[in-house]
């Protein structure tokens, strides 16, 4: 039997859905060239966070090298040669380390870990200038060696850093991309799934916008096993209160403060956030992940270039397009305003 593509018809009656349908295409996006060669990965920066996503892609044999750049040439030799020495218990994997740039050269992911540490009690958005000036490094080095890779920036705050890279590094948006509320998102995945003591990989939600404080919680598409769990309480006459929805989304914006107070970083949760961004990314596994995209455009949002987490299928290319997901009208304004005031500290920047 002759197999058939994913746009083509299914039935008989034909059912003639494709890609457009559920997507809004990215423009002015170029394609990432992807000849039959080893899959290399440049994390920047080795601290806390840097080694907990190299550690993951090593363990999940994501990728063929791995390239590690740092400042602290001691410790960076340090954190190479302890990779390497596991060796006989991980996949086969090339690991290299350098302060030059060069050894990043042909990456096909950079991953952007570099920059301030959030200290106890402080805004991500209060990092902003503190990083501005690293990213005016870092940036140009990337672009200079590796000028068809993708960009995954993780350092905070992701949003206005991916927005920064962007414009440093001169690529399409397409390539460029933040991890936005990945994470967020899957905090909250979890704490919906404790608290109806279901699976968290069974339970479907989004957080949305800032990787902060001005984040959103689409509430209204929620489903557990493909269930809308807010339309089937409604339905069973089954009552819920608003304050019970807050207080969870509240415990996904404090999640971070709180392992920071505790152990003074964060880095497993976004270790593996990050290595399975990567995953999709190079796998061109075209799953839809909420991350940070280029927003103008995309469910109201105006006023400016901004990058904010939306819902975006990635692939080989980068983002391949952002889903045309339903939002209510309170959900739909709290996103436009999370994107004001991210371009509100963008303005303040001067780039």
């Amino acid at each position: 039997m002759k197999s058939s593509s994913s746009s083509s018809s299914i039935t008989e009656a034909g059912l003639d859905i494709g890609h457009n349908v559920f997507f809004k295409q990215i423009s002015k996006s170029s394609q990432v060239s992807s000849p039959n060669r080893p899959t290399k990965i440049s994390v920047i920066g080795t601290g806390n966070v840097g080694m907990a996503i190299a550690q993951t892609i090593l363990t999940q044999d994501i990728a063929d090298e791995i390239a590690l750049v740092d400042a602290l040439p001691d410790k960076l030799r340090g954190e190479m040669l302890d990779l390497q020495h596991a060796a006989a218990f991980l996949p086969r994997t090339k690991i290299v380390a350098s302060v030059d740039y060069e050894v990043t050269s042909g990456s096909d992911l950079c991953i952007v870990t570099a920059g301030a540490r959030q200290i106890p009690g402080e805004s991500r958005l209060n990092l902003i200038h503190r990083n501005l000036n690293l990213f005016q490094k870092i940036i140009p080095q990337i672009a200079k060696y590796s000028p068809h890779t993708i960009l995954l920036i993780v350092s905070n705050p992701v949003d206005i850093l991916t927005y920064i890279a962007w414009k440093l590094s001169g690529f399409p948006s397409n390539r460029v991309i933040g991890s936005g509320t990945n994470l967020d998102s899957s905090r909250f995945r979890f704490l919906i799934a404790d608290h109806l003591d279901v699976n968290a990989q069974d339970v479907q939600a989004y957080i949305l916008g800032e990787h902060g404080d001005t984040s959103v919680a689409l509430w209204s598409s929620i489903s557990i096993g493909g269930v809308p769990v807010l339309s089937f309480l409604e339905k069973q006459q089954i009552a819920y209160e608003k304050h019970t929805l807050e207080k969870i989304h509240k415990a996904v914006i404090d999640g971070a403060y709180e392992v920071i107070n505790l152990k003074g970083y964060t880095s497993w949760a976004i270790g593996y956030s990050a290595a399975s961004l990567a995953r999709v990314l190079l796998r061109d596994q075209r799953k839809i992940q909420p991350v940070s995209v280029l927003a103008e455009g995309f469910y109201g949002i105006d006023g400016g270039d901004v990058f904010l987490s939306l819902p975006a299928q990635l692939g080989r290319d980068g983002v391949l397009g952002v889903i045309d997901l339903h939002l209510n009208d309170e959900e739909r304004q709290r996103l436009q305003e999370s994107a004001k005031t991210i371009l509100e500290i963008q303005t303040q920047l001067g780039i």
